[in-house]
């Protein structure tokens, strides 16, 4: 072979591979091929060559592409036989090369097949081999094409210090590399300018209308909440927040298959979805993390490299989750201006094989080792103090916003009480992607949500109107709340809410005996509370203040009847806090190895449920709380099943349950009963007619485009246990 390769460069004469002297009329090529285009670089070079070695060069191209281009590598001219201890790299055109020469190649800017001239869309990449041991950030992580975006864009992402042999836009020290925000210029006149046409809601509803005037009640509920107004569709993006979102995605070696694709057809509906207004980034994590995309805003042009970026990717080595979190926060701290809303979404299919002890690997059940309390704070320690709220201290100290992690455990292998604890740690959301097929209706029902945030930095605060009435507690999930002055005022710090999204809370207070009215025998009334909320309007991006209405009760001497209803908003509250409280308790027992006594707590709150007055009325969330009870209590059958998905499952719903807004559990198709009227009785799951609204259109993208059709086929599918 090396013998005909010499008499071929013999024959083509050597002029054929040197560049022809400068004249003043001769043009002026570039010193770096990484300046053009893989177009640009094959078009200038060939231009600049004597028409005679061009003709020559074109036929000895055709003419070993058509012989030899199957069996040997078209730049080294070796073989290709497999297993002879060489990585082979076939493109979409089905040519194949060597990984190492075909990787080198694109490294200076070729895009193109050395065969065939066409186009690829996915490239491969070497990463640099200097810098040894997993832990490195250079080495164990998927190979992937860098991003390098349009020409524009090349002076102010690629580094001016660079070498000609380094690879193109290499991930730089600092991520202060962000899109500029747009200039949003309103119209005065237009009635999307200034303050929002709806405002947030304010609701209250007391336990009951009347409390006789001889009594004394301790523990006396009253309902209050929040609801957030629609979005209307013809202003949908000037009404909401824009948002910079981080993917942070494992592409480990167990992520391949079918897994990959899947992963990349529901990030490129994410990308799909967002407006020109939002900001996106990817970093992905295997053995280290690399960011492959930077903060780009999704206009046209944002979206089409995005999605370059994504279907670049490709599988390969270990899973460093912490990695992946420290890099996902570097881009959002880094940045140099910010949107609104930020949040990062994180996916895994394994656990963390570089932030735990080695001696868990041995353990016959690895992600039972991972529930341990203190292990998983000591996991939680590894990470950024911006994505963990516990540490209010540290975190004002350092003047960082708390950064919401939305996780996502794909599969039966992921460490979901790892993902559970950085979603609830950071205030964010945790989804349980059990079937092969639902991962990108998971994400269109969490963007459905994040693109969809009409009020932000909301807080509801209850204030005692008389000194008979004290607020003793505010069971408020993970929501931050706070009793002061005595017990005269409470106040619940909600944050961002979604459109049409609902937040409900029961105040419990105590009440003393209304003597005037005992000893005059007279009807009184006793005032309970005054209701204030305060939140900045994502429009005018001014704080209003919404005054609620004033809560009280009668105080007759003798109850009647109607006096002793109990409200069926109250009950509908306490029936859910009820089931939530019942599920954690019964958890906690599965992980002590007592599913006899976990599946008697099931039984005990469903019997309860089916008993109270909003159950007896047909309630919907009755109906849906018995419904995750029984599918709890099956999945808690035996020891094996209940790790294989139960305390995933679980541990979803009480994300769902502590934040009340809607995760994925399971087969998402499942969860979606429709709307109809308004409050929680009308939709299950806390799901927003937005979250609706995206999942539906995610469902109908499957159904008719051919290129995810797998995702039909597998869609009752679980997904194999990986080896990785």
């Amino acid at each position: 072979m090396a013998a005909m390769w010499s008499k071929l460069k013999k024959s083509l004469g050597l002029k054929l591979f040197s560049q022809p002297p400068q004249t003043s009329e001769s043009p002026v090529m570039p010193q770096r091929p990484s300046d053009l285009s893989a177009g640009e670089i094959s078009e200038s070079s060939s231009q600049s060559m004597p028409s005679r070695s061009s003709s020559a060069l074109s036929r000895f191209s055709r003419s070993f592409s058509t012989k030899s281009s199957k069996k040997t590598c078209a730049i080294c001219l070796g073989n290709l036989k497999t297993g002879q201890g060489q990585a082979i790299f076939t493109a979409e055109c089905s040519h194949s090369f060597h990984f190492s020469c075909i990787a080198d190649s694109v490294r200076h800017g070729n895009r193109v097949c050395p065969n065939c001239r066409s186009k690829w869309k996915d490239i491969p990449f070497q990463f640099p081999t200097s810098n040894g041991g997993p832990q490195h950030n250079g080495t164990g992580r998927a190979r992937v094409s860098p991003y390098r975006g349009p020409p524009e864009h090349h002076q102010a992402n690629v580094p001016r210090n660079l070498p000609a042999s380094s690879p193109p836009c290499p991930e730089p020290l600092h991520f202060s590399d962000d899109e500029p925000l747009p200039t949003i210029t309103t119209d005065p006149s237009s009635p999307t300018s200034g303050a929002h046409s709806h405002a947030v809601k304010v609701m209250a509803f007391p336990e009951a209308p009347a409390i006789a005037a001889s009594e004394s009640v301790s523990t006396f509920a009253v309902l209050v909440g929040v609801r957030a107004p629609p979005l209307l569709d013809d202003v949908r993006h000037l009404e909401r927040a824009p948002i910079d979102l981080v993917t942070v995605l494992d592409v480990s070696g167990s992520m391949s298959g079918s897994k990959l694709a899947l992963l990349k057809c529901a990030v490129r509906f994410v990308i799909q979805n967002l407006g020109p207004s939002d900001r996106l980034s990817i970093v992905t994590f295997s053995s280290g993390a690399r960011r492959i995309f930077p903060l780009r805003r999704m206009s046209d042009s944002g979206r089409e490299d995005a999605t370059r970026a994504i279907n670049s990717l490709s599988s390969y080595g270990g899973t460093n989750i912490v990695e992946g979190l420290k890099k996902g926060v570097r881009v959002l701290e880094e940045r140099h201006e910010q949107n609104p809303v930020q949040s990062i979404i994180l996916l895994s299919d394994g656990r963390d094989t570089y932030n735990y002890n080695s001696n868990n690997h041995h353990n016959s059940s690895q992600n039972q080792s991972s529930s341990n309390p203190r292990r998983v704070l000591e996991y939680l320690n590894l990470l950024p103090i911006s994505i963990c709220s516990w540490n209010e201290e540290a975190r004002d100290e350092a003047r960082l916003p708390t950064i919401p992690v939305h996780a996502f455990g794909f599969g039966s292998d992921h460490d979901s009480t790892a993902m559970h604890a950085i979603s609830d740690a950071s205030g964010g959301t945790f989804s349980f992607i059990e079937s092969v097929g639902i991962l990108q209706d998971a994400f269109a029902r969490c963007i459905g949500g994040l693109l969809s945030v009409v009020a932000q930095e909301l807080r509801l605060t209850v204030r005692s109107i008389s000194s008979d009435v004290c607020i003793g507690s505010i069971p408020s999930g993970k929501y931050v709340s706070e009793i002061s002055e005595d017990g005269q005022q409470g106040v619940i710090n909600v944050g961002d809410l979604y459109a049409d999204e609902e937040k409900e809370f029961l105040v419990y207070l105590s009440i003393a005996r209304c003597l005037s009215a005992v000893d005059e025998g007279r009807v009184e009334k006793t005032l309970l509370l005054d209701l204030l909320c305060s939140y900045k309007d994502t429009v005018s991006k001014e704080m209003v203040q919404v005054d609620g209405r004033r809560v009280e009760i009668r105080r007759p001497k003798v109850l009647s009847p109607a006096d002793v209803v109990v409200s069926l908003e109250v009950d509908r509250q306490r029936n859910r806090l009820l089931v939530a409280e019942g599920i954690s308790e019964a958890q906690e027992m599965a992980e002590m190895g007592n599913l006899v006594g976990a599946q008697a707590v099931l039984a005990n709150r469903r019997s309860t449920l089916l008993s109270s007055a909003s159950a007896q009325a047909g309630d919907g969330l009755c109906n849906w709380l018995e419904a995750e009870l029984i599918e709890i209590r099956e999945r808690m059958a035996n020891m094996e099943l209940y790790e294989h998905t139960g305390r995933a499952y679980v541990l979803s719903g009480l994300s769902s349950h502590s934040w009340q807004r809607a995760t994925t559990r399971g087969d998402m198709t499942t969860q979606i009963v429709g709307l109809s009227g308004g409050g929680n009785s009308g939709f299950t799951g806390y799901d927003t007619p937005s979250m609706v609204t995206m999942v539906s259109k995610s469902q109908n993208l499957s159904l008719t485009n051919p290129a995810v059709q797998v995702r039909q086929l597998s869609k009752s599918c679980s997904l194999p246990p990986s080896h990785e």
